[in-house]
């Protein structure tokens, strides 16, 4: 009876944690009619695709879906090769090397994850029009390129787990400093560089507040912001949004059915350092 009642608490959970995704698909299969029509928990009979075609096809005005997905792919690269070059270094400074002030630094960088991202968000936008960055995409990536204080503690802390012995074996047999990261330490780091890669995608992917301030047209402006474009004045297309909502929950459904084994283990790393 125990195990029953365990099943059934999980059951209830997985249902109330798939359910919105379900009303998602549900309402994307909609016509206007339909939404109006029908409860929003039932599918509609039969469903129709007319709404994924009207968001690549060109039909709606002013959206440009085609380009919006392909600026969140370019985004999402970019964003992630810049946090795992960047991070990786500055990581691998703030655990091996001995500078002064090493200490302080690295405290008073993580201290910012205290700070919210909505503090800063209106001083970074006025920083950016300063260097014409407004509207652009060196403005798009800026931010978040360089590494981000998660990111760093992250790898630090892992890095301080592997054993320093090995570096100085390899430093032994003339190994430099960055030799010594690109052939020692990045091969035995590829758990952490799995989950810092994950963790980056999954915020590049869902990132809207800072693509909604500096973007102003459809050249930098990326899925979240474009699903958002779909409300007008008078009124919400809700089936349109959702089908733009599912087209953008594909590519990391397909992400998370390749790599399962590595979220779990990013989720594990994640919790325990």
């Amino acid at each position: 009876m125990k195990r029953v009642a365990v099943y059934a608490v999980l059951v209830v959970g997985a249902f109330v944690s798939v359910f919105p995704y379900l009303m998602v698909v549900f309402t994307s299969l909609k016509t206007a009619p339909e939404l109006n029509s029908t409860a929003p928990w039932l599918p509609a009979l039969p469903g129709t695709l007319d709404n994924f075609v009207s968001l690549f096809d060109g039909s709606i005005a002013n959206v440009s879906f085609v380009a919006y997905l392909w600026h969140t792919v370019l985004l999402t690269v970019v964003l992630t090769v810049g946090q795992l070059v960047f991070t990786t270094f500055a990581a691998y400074a703030f655990a091996r090397m001995r500078f002064p002030g090493r200490q302080l630094l690295f405290w008073a960088y993580v201290a910012t994850l205290m700070v919210p991202n909505v503090v800063t968000m209106i001083p970074l936008y006025l920083i950016m029009r300063q260097i014409g960055w407004v509207d652009t995409w060196m403005g798009l990536v800026a931010p978040y390129v360089l590494g981000s204080p998660y990111g760093i503690f992250l790898m630090r802390q892992f890095f301080q787990t592997l054993p320093a012995d090995l570096e100085d074996a390899a430093r032994i047999d003339g190994a430099g400093t960055m030799s010594i990261l690109l052939r020692v330490i990045l091969p035995l780091s590829k758990p952490i560089l799995g989950t810092l890669t994950i963790l980056t995608i999954v915020f590049s992917w869902h990132n809207f507040l800072w693509p909604l301030i500096i973007s102003s047209s459809d050249s930098t402006r990326v899925v979240t912001v474009g699903i958002a474009s779909l409300q007008g004045n008078l009124g919400a297309d809700y089936n349109l949004m959702m089908a733009g909502s599912f087209v953008a929950l594909v590519p990391l459904i397909v992400v998370f059915l390749l790599f399962q084994r590595s979220i779990v283990r990013s989720v594990a790393l994640t919790g325990l350092k």
